[in-house]
């Protein structure tokens, strides 16, 4: 497939689609879903449940295989009715961050060591690694829990710990899943903000999934899903 690129778009996909299950037990995931998302754009996901969000979130982070379609990556077409890059897990870490509605921080790992850890598995040396957590800890107000654990946190300060993790490895793509929906609507405000003032200074493309209406309008586009299709 031949494909013009938008100017700054860093998430195009054309008529993806993924289904499970075979003759009557088949359930169409993904019907021929198509849309771009640009950089400097917080851009939300919402529908009910079982309405393709999240298998639209895997299948842009490469996780889940689609079963057609075609798709391109901060600029690297990275599918076209089967996978162009042989090692996802390297694509994934060099070009998508990701944000969970649970912040997944290891109990074991201090914060910096949390948020270093992402580095070291990419290569980084340790020194590199701690000195690039430090400096998102300050950039996201959080540098004075930098040696705390992930239980000495409070709801907000896990959630900037994690949004520092998705950052480390400086991805343009970020996907964010339900990252507000543990948070009461002053926390969800500030992490929305955070969200917003990140896809500028990145340069980066953010896609949330959510049902949290607190933030419905800090978003700046809204695409709704019903069976598997874009409803808008």
């Amino acid at each position: 497939m031949v494909e013009t690129k938008p100017a700054d778009a860093l998430v195009e996909i054309r008529r993806i689609s993924k289904h499970f299950g075979e003759g009557e037990a088949r359930v169409d995931a993904l019907r021929d879903v198509t849309l771009t998302i640009n950089a400097r754009e917080v851009v939300g996901l919402l529908g009910p449940s079982g309405s393709g969000k999240s298998t639209l979130l895997n299948a842009i982070a490469c996780i889940l295989e689609p079963d057609g379609g075609w798709m391109r990556l901060d600029g690297e077409v990275v599918y076209d009715n089967r996978w162009l890059r042989g090692n996802l897990r390297r694509l994934r870490l060099d070009k998508i961050g990701f944000i969970f509605q649970s912040h997944n921080l290891l109990p074991f790992l201090n914060c910096t060591d949390n948020v270093a850890l992402v580095l070291t598995l990419a290569g980084w040396k340790m020194n590199a690694a701690a000195a690039r957590a430090r400096e998102l800890l300050t950039y996201l107000q959080v540098e004075h829990r930098a040696a705390a654990m992930p239980g000495q946190l409070s709801g907000g300060e896990a959630q900037r710990v994690a949004i520092a993790r998705a950052l480390a490895n400086r991805p343009r793509i970020i996907l964010a899943d339900e990252p507000t929906a543990a948070l009461d609507s002053a926390r969800a405000g500030i992490v929305m903000d955070l969200l917003h003032k990140l896809a500028v200074d990145q340069d980066a493309a953010i896609i949330a999934v959510t049902h949290d209406d607190k933030i419905l309008g800090r978003l700046d586009r809204i695409y709704r899903m019903v069976d598997g299709r874009l409803a808008g």
